[in-house]
């Protein structure tokens, strides 16, 4: 069954330029603005800082075009995400780069830091070890002065000062920017047909790489005219699925579903729902308030915040959007990921919420193998 694709957003175009070459709309930015670009790999990075420095926060990813010296660095069965990066930092393809922040996040991340301060001569590298368990006491202050020791360390490394205003009004961009993304979930799950899943993926990549600003303006725009002259539109008919899993940086996964008479209609992502997941609490102290919203967000399986959050909030997202079904995409040897699959199928499996693994590289399967996985989970539904 094929689904009449959703319609495009206002000012679409730019955003999938940016979601397209990171790499070259950071060159772009930079002699556009002047301003400093720094490097991201989780949504773990404590944007609002790099934000308050001045700096620009632009996650990396994989260029997906082949992996050749960054086997002398990292087996192959290191996940394709950590490779490709490297690979493109080998190559020089970031070197327009002012330095790269690493999270402590997953085994692979952690050892790509090492290799990374070791071979990548341009740039500086900064680590923020930030705590695994998050639900004792000693966790907020752990990361309280893990971010205080980071905002020091960047404005030796920039040459700047971070202020407490700097950083609260870093912090209300921030905000007001996932309070626009939410609201663009909302739209899609309300009626699917309203934007195309490719779209909200090539929104949500865009959140990471673009002028935060000027995506906020654009994603405004595009808001105010969906609510003001389009009204409501009567949902669609089709299968309303959750994705699960780390990153999908696959925008075919969208339409693939689409055109077989489904629709994502939200998802537990990282470079999705939880990027722009938690506020932050009234406090006075903005380090204590970033802190704060790291604590109490839906984690990762790199993180722990108690035994079932992760599946409990995996079926509460289903039971709240009304979906039928979860796909769970599985990077290949993500560790994290791995580890959490069983746990989390046999959570949806007890609920009878049906769910389907997709293991993925930096390249998905052949189109025809994926096609006919996707149409037959959404026959069964």
């Amino acid at each position: 069954m094929r689904r009449d694709q959703g319609n495009d957003m206002k000012n679409m175009d730019q955003i999938r330029k940016a979601a397209r070459d990171p790499q070259g709309y950071a060159q772009a930015y930079k002699e556009r603005t002047g301003r400093k670009v720094v490097g991201t790999f989780c949504s773990y990075a404590p944007e609002e800082i790099i934000l308050a420095a001045g700096a620009l926060p632009l996650r990396m990813f994989s260029g997906k075009n082949g992996i050749h010296l960054a086997d002398r660095h990292l087996q192959s069965y290191c996940c394709s995400l950590v490779r490709g990066v490297l690979e493109d930092a080998l190559s020089g393809s970031w070197k327009g780069l002012d330095g790269v922040v690493f999270p402590h996040t997953c085994d692979s991340i952690q050892r790509l830091s090492d290799i990374w301060r070791i071979n990548i001569p341009y740039g500086f590298h900064a680590d923020v070890v930030l705590p695994v368990k998050l639900n004792t006491n000693s966790a907020r202050d752990y990361l309280v002065d893990v971010l205080g020791a980071f905002r020091s360390d960047l404005e030796k490394k920039l040459d700047v000062r971070i202020s407490d205003d700097a950083l609260r009004t870093s912090m209300d961009l921030s905000g007001r920017l996932r309070s626009a993304l939410r609201r663009i979930y909302e739209m899609r799950a309300q009626n699917p047909d309203t934007v195309s899943g490719a779209d909200v993926y090539g929104i949500m990549k865009a959140s990471m790489i673009m002028d935060r600003q000027e995506l906020l303006t654009l994603l405004e725009e595009a808001i105010a005219e969906h609510g003001a002259g389009k009204g409501a539109k009567a949902a669609g008919t089709c299968k309303r699925l959750v994705l699960s899993g780390g990153i999908c940086d696959f925008p075919d996964v969208y339409t693939t579903i689409e055109e077989e008479g489904g629709a994502v209609v939200w998802d537990d992502l990282c470079m999705g729902s939880r990027a722009f997941a938690g506020d932050y609490a009234a406090q006075e102290d903005p380090i204590e308030a970033i802190a704060g919203r790291y604590l109490e967000r839906i984690v990762c399986p790199a993180k722990h915040n108690g035994l079932t959050n992760r599946a409990d909030h995996l079926i509460r997202m289903v039971r709240e959007r009304n979906a039928c079904g979860v796909i769970i995409l599985l990077m290949k040897f993500c560790d994290p990921h791995a580890f959490d699959y069983p746990y989390l199928k046999n959570a949806l499996d007890r609920e009878g919420i049906p769910n389907l693994l997709l293991e993925v590289e930096d390249q998905l399967p052949p189109e025809g193998q994926l096609r006919t996985r996707f149409a037959a989970f959404l026959e069964m539904l």
